[in-house]
């Protein structure tokens, strides 16, 4: 069995691959190969000619060097959740970090050194059980590599900003197959690249993070109906709330949850979810102003550790959707009320607008001190909705740009955490003007030949963008 390389012609054999390494490698034909090339989202049915899943750092170079001494397409995976599709490749070779999941955390020193095959989840709770906590995203079974390089936007973003503002250090293999140990004093040019600039730079096998004290949260869901005064009424809570407390607004249809009313089901409803970091009499305050907007359809926000926040999954669901990320500056009564128009003329299964008010700790790093340039960006929004088939993606494809354009306002930045195959012009708004150019740079110099291409690309600098 081989892996022929699309350039030249070079042919890599399977069963060498499985001598050299003490990871494990999976190929078409093994136990589990479908498994492993399935990630989270659904729609791709990419079939990698071998996955494999490096014991340490030193295994993770030499796949690396073997992609580039071969030609074969690399896919790099932490957690798999990259809705564009790029934790899979089709006929290359799968770096998989999932076997790579030591912690170890500096109670004390209140830091954490943590390899990329973790989950959100599974260092949240390890955090949590000496009361600290890293923020990271929403969703537990998210890779934090894949979303720290990204940025990181989560429950404790307007507390202690974005995760990459908590990131202290990297040990990063370049395409020249070297593990570089960065951070602010070494090499700090690709430091400050890999903080927002995503894979494009290398494979992070190890992060040290800055941890916080948060022994509870007070957070939960909080349904309420769907009316544009709630809307609204809620982003000003939002913005008003003490830094303590982040959330998310999901403006969709009632889920037939148990703890759901029957009668709302598939009603649209203001799903949220609400995390206050601090003084739980003081969280409790802070929530207050929501309940206020409208008699609460389900109430489930009380104090809890921080891993409580995400919410349970099934390792089956892999929902095919199609989105679009932006961000914009106000959400008032008007504009509250052409989401609801979109939402209640869309008939697919599951739509969502999701809103995320911004602000606080991220609003306070400079634009320029990390590749995330969006730091004055003040809400975040997500249109989403699933599809069923190649036609029906086509009708809701339509339906979201749709809806995106009528949402748009003066602020053009797009999260690249969040962005699907949306093309090199979405690319550039995820890094515009100088962030592009010095982005382009730090690629030119320690990835010359784009071997970290399956990703949200910025080519090198001698290339061209």
């Amino acid at each position: 069995m081989s892996i022929m390389s699309s350039s030249d012609g070079t042919a890599i054999s399977v069963p060498r691959v499985r001598a050299e390494f003490d990871g494990r490698v999976i190929a078409p034909g093994d136990a589990g190969y479908d498994q492993a090339r399935t990630v989270f989202y659904g729609g791709f049915d990419r079939r990698p000619a071998v996955i494999i899943r490096p014991a340490d750092a030193a295994e993770v170079a030499s796949v690396v060097t073997l992609a580039r001494d071969s030609g074969v397409e690399l896919a790099v995976r932490s957690g798999g959740h990259s809705t564009a599709g790029h934790s899979v490749s089709d006929g290359g070779i799968v770096l998989d970090l999932g076997d790579m999941k030591t912690l170890d955390i500096d109670v004390d020193g209140r830091t954490a050194w943590a390899q990329t095959g973790l989950t959100a989840g599974e260092y949240t709770t390890a955090a949590a059980a000496h009361g600290l906590a890293t923020g990271f995203g929403d969703t537990a079974s998210v890779g934090i590599g894949g979303i720290t390089l990204g940025g990181g936007v989560g429950y404790l973003v307007r507390k202690h900003g974005l995760t990459i503002d908590d990131l202290l250090a990297a040990e990063v293999v370049t395409a020249d197959g070297q593990l570089l140990r960065v951070d602010d004093q070494t090499h700090p040019d690709l430091f400050w690249a890999i903080r927002g600039g995503g894979g494009n730079f290398g494979v992070a096998t190890r992060l040290k993070f800055r941890l916080h004290q948060l022994d509870q949260v007070v957070g939960g869901m909080l349904l309420l109906p769907a009316t544009p005064e709630v809307i609204a009424g809620f982003i000003a809570a939002a913005e008003a709330a003490p830094e303590e407390l982040s959330g998310i607004a999901n403006v969709m249809p009632a889920p037939p949850m148990p703890m759901v009313p029957e009668q709302v089901h598939g009603e649209l409803v203001v799903l949220a979810m609400l995390v206050y970091a601090g003084d739980l009499e003081a969280g409790e305050r802070a929530v207050a102003p929501f309940r206020a907007l409208a008699a609460p359809l389900a109430d489930l926000v009380q104090p809890m550790p921080y891993p409580g926040i995400y919410p349970p999954e099934d390792e089956e669901f892999h929902p095919t959707a199609v989105g679009h990320t932006m961000f914009v500056d106000t959400i008032d009564e008007r504009v509250a009320a052409t989401i609801l128009e979109y939402l209640q003329a869309s008939d697919a299964p599951m739509r969502v607008a999701q809103l995320r008010v911004l602000g606080g700790a991220m609003a306070r790093v400079p634009a320029d001190a990390t590749a995330f340039a969006h730091r004055r960006s003040k809400i975040m929004v997500n249109v989403a909705a699933f599809y069923q088939g190649p036609a029906d993606r086509a009708v809701r494809q339509g339906w979201v740009e749709e809806f995106a354009a009528a949402l748009q306002q003066d602020d053009q930045g797009a999260y690249v955490g969040f962005l699907g195959d949306d093309g090199p012009q979405r690319i550039h708004q995820a890094y515009p003007g100088s962030t592009w150019v010095r982005l382009a740079a730090v690629k030119a110099r320690y990835d010359p030949t784009n071997l970290f291409r399956l990703n949200h690309n910025i080519p090198p600098a001698s290339e061209g963008a």
